[in-house]
């Protein structure tokens, strides 16, 4: 017999050094331009899981798009500034208050479309009501109709919208659809929902498709996860809901029983250019096509009312967290009431910071989150902070299960408001596409003030005497889910 000695000695000093090379690199490129926190968080996967922690960091650690994506929001984003800088867009509201005019021009330096006047808006709380209601505005298409949904499945619930999407195409009416690539695939309808666009014959695009074999790839969790659809530069619809059935018609919904609410908001007037305008750039970013010559975003009319709207598109796309800076300025700015709807509200320092500040000066603050999560990660994370929140004087309404308040918006003392698609996580200020509007007039605010009520009536509001009472094994989930909230 031969035997075969191995010396471990060189193979133990080869791991270590590796290591210490390894450890080393992380610190010199994981903190480099991130947050702290998102820092901090994958240094410690880095050097506590090594080996997952530098394979998820290779796979997800990068928060911007594609060079060539970039290049053309910045190239759209440069002819939108520019085409629109001397234009008038109707006739605002006097006497506007000193911060709000200083947050649309943040706004605008950032990348937002101009603040326009002359629009009318009105919120619709009813999910079916909502499909039905964009239905019949693409049965009075003309032109062109332009859907761009995180999720669009054709379903029993969303025929009536996809009928009216096939009469339209019959009619000779364009229709140009977007859809979230990684959100659809392999959920249910995926191939169903495409072949239905494909036969009516829709023109359609996957945002933001993960196909390496095609030479389209990015991080695989940056999406596309605005909700909007336009009708003929007239009449336009945006805000949280997907075409969807209110279960998503996912089995592990439909086994608890869960539904989505959700809120959308109908508008006209020139704030609807500036919604298209967003469209326009995404259709631009997936195909190249400009489309500048078939439609002129800037050739305005007055709708019937007489809101002041400013549209803020956010993402990866933009060198800054727009919608972040939106939200934090309101923050700020609130004097009386403050109230904010998110079902995944995962805040930074900073936004923790502005809440626990308005309650100081008195203003009251008002967070309503679903009482049942869907997602077990930001679930745990959302309720992480709970505690903190509590103690600062936030009232915490929590929406009864089986429902999950999906509905995203922001309420600012009597006359300014925020709805759109955007969540208050650190998902939705870094990674995720998202589009808000900002909302001045008092008629408007009453509207989501009604909304609200409605939501207060059916949920329960949350006390720190409750909350305290939690049991030890949710306190470790939960701070275990926030650290892992802030991977980045």
């Amino acid at each position: 017999m031969i035997s075969i000695t191995v010396d471990w000695t060189w193979w133990v000093i080869l791991v270590g050094v590796v290591d210490i090379i390894v450890r080393i690199t992380a610190i010199i490129v994981v903190p480099r331009n991130r947050r702290p926190t998102a820092a901090m968080a994958w240094l410690l996967a880095i050097y506590f899981i090594p080996i997952v922690g530098v394979f998820l960091f290779l796979l997800i650690g990068n928060p911007r798009l594609p060079r060539k994506r970039r290049r053309k929001q910045a190239q759209i984003n440069e002819y939108i500034h520019e085409t629109s800088e001397n234009l008038d867009f109707g006739t605002l509201r006097p006497h506007a208050p000193e911060w709000f005019t200083s947050t649309v021009t943040l706004n605008r330096n950032l990348g937002a479309m101009p603040l326009a006047g002359d629009n009318s808006a009105h919120l619709i709380a009813d999910y079916e009501a909502s499909l039905d209601q964009q239905a019949d505005a693409i049965r009075a298409a003309k032109r062109y109709v332009h859907v761009e949904f995180y999720i669009l499945q054709a379903d029993a619930t969303t025929d009536n919208f996809f009928r009216a999407l096939e009469e339209a195409c019959a009619r000779g009416v364009t229709v140009r659809v977007l859809l979230d690539h990684w959100a659809n695939r392999g959920k249910p309808y995926y191939k169903q929902t495409l072949t239905r666009l494909t036969d009516m014959g829709a023109h359609w695009q996957l945002m933001l498709p993960v196909q390496p074999l095609r030479g389209k790839y990015q991080r695989p969790d940056l999406r596309n996860h605005r909700k909007l659809l336009v009708i003929d530069g007239v009449v336009a619809f945006m805000g949280s809901q997907n075409i969807t059935d209110s279960t998503y018609n996912l089995r592990r919904n439909i086994r608890r029983g869960l539904h989505w609410v959700d809120l959308m908001v109908r508008v006209e007037g020139p704030i609807v250019g500036s919604i298209n305008a967003v469209f326009l750039s995404d259709w631009f970013s997936e195909t190249g096509e400009t489309l500048a010559d078939e439609i002129d975003l800037f050739s305005v009319q007055a709708g019937p009312g007489d809101l002041d709207c400013q549209i803020i598109p956010s993402g990866p796309g933009f060198e800054f967290e727009n919608n972040l800076k939106l939200f934090l300025s309101l923050m700020y700015a609130a004097q009386r009431k403050l109230i904010i709807v998110s079902p995944y509200f995962v805040p930074d320092e900073a936004m923790l910071l502005a809440i626990a500040t308005a309650c100081q000066r008195g203003v009251d603050v008002q967070l309503f989150v679903s009482e049942e999560g869907d997602q077990a990660l930001v679930y745990h994370a959302q309720r992480s902070y709970y505690e903190a929140l509590l103690r600062a004087g936030v009232s915490i309404w929590m929406y009864r299960k089986p429902y999950i308040l999906h509905s995203k918006s922001m309420t600012v003392d009597d006359e300014v408001a925020v709805i759109g698609s955007s969540n208050m996580d650190m998902r939705s200020f870094g990674l995720n596409l998202e589009v808000s509007m900002l909302v001045r007039g008092t008629e408007f605010v009453t509207e989501m003030r009604e909304v609200e009520q409605s939501y207060r009536e059916l949920s329960r509001e949350l006390t720190l005497d409750e909350w305290m009472q939690q049991p030890l094994r949710s306190t470790v989930l939960d701070n275990l889910a926030r650290l892992t909230s802030a991977l980045q």
